[in-house]
């Protein structure tokens, strides 16, 4: 008897379901079996999935083969048609310990083993947390799922349905066991968090958790939120900025392009001034915060002139790590309807964002030499600093605990202390 392999593709929250679907398929007494969480974020993703799957068939020849993820929600029939696969789950189906329970001892034949429902009409979030994904020191906690907008470029709602929100109650009483078990820093995570609470009584908003986290966990040491919209940014949260020392000063913004007219055709919902300002206010309300942001390079229509607003509001919102996406069309949404730019200008405007992403790093990197920061240790010698900026030490410290530093260099990318 095997425990089963999972392999993890794509974002955060995908690894965090797999730590949940490690739960259920030991609950179920699942063996012999390889579990694939797919990503559908680019076309590039799904055919890495493919890939994926054929070599995991390669290396475990005798198991049972499971697919799940956005890519397997959002096309399941490919997947039940690939050789290599024994299973195909959905991502509300993944989460629930029936599923594991039916798959388990045997399968049943390849038609009766697509469980994927309609994820547009799923009203609640996946109700198995976990405690403890991630570091032995930091922890990541699902508070939201799903997104009601429809950018142009994305096809992920259609993988993780409409937004869900985890009730407050039940992500305090999640944190208090988390820093109770000794961890000292925990994460938010969702697929659109500035929209948490619009779908619970009162429509409270993500400020409204922070500070009630913060409020009812004191002994919790430092908090950090994941990828956010600027513009659904409330006063609560901007007041979490300025005043709550464990809010850490770090956000990533979700900003995708510099020009306007390219975020209309995206179907965004604010204009380049609009991410100019917020990173101008949330600094001027905490002046050590740092800024990473995703930026597509090459979305249809995109001239030269508007590819250079992005690269302009790399310094204009003065972001320090850039996640750059090529574009890529997925099938199925409206830009990939609209004209396209050429592939080779994509891959040069993709290399001059993260070129400009480098630069910005490294003068992110020398202007901390000298400085005094808390640095939480994911292991004896690697932690972050506030700003999540990597810290080597030349001698071994605890891990899991938060040491008080002074930055002495640069090196290989990194601080040293």
């Amino acid at each position: 008897m095997k425990p089963p392999v999972f392999s993890t593709l794509g974002c955060r929250l995908n690894a965090y379901e797999t730590e949940a679907m490690k739960e259920l398929a030991e609950q179920a007494g699942i063996s012999d079996a390889v579990v694939v969480n797919t990503c559908a974020v680019t076309a590039e993703a799904v055919r890495k999935a493919r890939q994926e799957i054929r070599k995991l068939r390669r290396t475990h020849p005798e198991a049972k083969l499971i697919v799940t993820g956005c890519a397997a929600q959002i096309d399941p029939e490919s997947f039940a048609k690939m050789d290599e696969v024994d299973a195909v789950i959905g991502n509300t189906e993944k989460m629930q310990p029936q599923t594991w329970a039916a798959l388990s001892p045997d399968f049943v034949g390849k038609t009766e083993a697509v469980l994927v429902d309609d994820i547009m009409s799923l009203e609640e979030t996946a109700g198995h947390l976990i405690d403890g994904f991630g570091t032995r020191s930091r922890a990541y906690v699902q508070v939201q799922n799903g997104c009601d907008h429809r950018c142009t470029f994305c096809i992920i709602p259609f993988g993780r349905g409409n937004s869900r929100s985890v009730p407050a109650g039940v992500v305090v009483d999640q944190i208090k066991r988390l820093v109770q078990r000794g961890y000292n820093e925990v994460v938010l995570t969702g697929v659109d968090l500035t929209s948490w609470g619009a779908d619970l009584p009162s429509t409270p908003r993500l400020g409204d958790l922070v500070m009630r986290i913060l409020k009812l966990v004191p002994d919790l040491p430092r908090m950090r939120i994941s990828s956010i919209d600027s513009i659904e940014v409330d006063p609560a949260l901007m007041e979490a900025i300025a005043t709550e020392q464990r809010l850490m000063p770090h956000l990533h913004l979700s900003l995708q392009h510099g020009d306007d007219m390219i975020l209309k055709r995206m179907k965004r919902r604010h204009l380049r001034d609009d991410a100019i300002a917020f990173a101008q206010e949330a600094r001027r309300l905490r002046p050590e915060m740092t800024f990473g942001a995703d930026i597509i390079a090459g979305f249809p229509t995109e001239s030269e002139e508007m590819f250079e607003n992005s690269l302009k509001l790399v310094e204009e919102c003065d972001l320090t790590w850039l996640h750059v996406f090529p574009y890529s069309p997925r099938p199925g949404t409206p830009a990939a309807r609209m004209p396209q730019v050429d592939g080779n200008q994509i891959k040069e405007r993709a290399a001059r964002l993260r070129a400009a992403g480098v630069s910005q790093v490294t003068r992110h990197l020398n202007d901390q030499v000298g400085r005094d920061h808390s640095v939480l240790m994911e292991n004896a010698r690697m932690g972050r600093t506030e700003q999540f900026t990597e810290v080597r030490f030349a001698k071994d410290q605890t891990e899991g605990q938060i040491v008080q530093t002074r930055i002495t260099g640069v090196g290989n990318g990194v601080l040293l202390a």
